[in-house]
């Protein structure tokens, strides 16, 4: 049986940025807090979606066509296929959701790609 989480609690846990921390699961899928400051890389998921979701800051998805700006308590959702580039000027907090196993670089690989990481286990 799942237990409470405190975002703040497990923010408050690491300082790392662009390393998603699993805090909860359901089903097939996870949710993990991410730490974002700087521009990451350019990248798709092939097989699924990403939802971001800003808890504090401001953050830029890059798309080719345009820029998805998003501040707190927003989200958006990132379509399969769809290449995408977050970044943020000022440290932003962001809860991801994706199904379990998902590379944080996707197919583009490189120095950026997280190591899997669980707060909850």
């Amino acid at each position: 049986m799942g237990g409470k989480v405190n975002f703040d609690e497990m923010l408050g846990r690491f300082s790392d940025h662009w390393s998603p921390k699993v805090v909860g699961r359901m089903n097939d899928y996870e949710m993990k807090l991410v730490k974002i400051q700087g521009e990451f890389v350019w990248h798709t998921h092939d097989d699924t979606d990403e939802v971001f979701i800003v808890l504090d800051g401001e953050l830029t998805i890059q798309l080719r066509d345009r820029d998805v700006v998003l501040g707190a308590h927003e989200m958006f959702t990132v379509p399969r296929g769809v290449e995408h580039c977050p970044k943020a000027d000022q440290e932003v907090s962001a809860l991801l959701i994706e199904p379990r196993g998902v590379i944080n670089t996707g197919e583009a690989g490189g120095s950026l790609t997280a190591a899997y990481q669980s707060l909850i286990d």
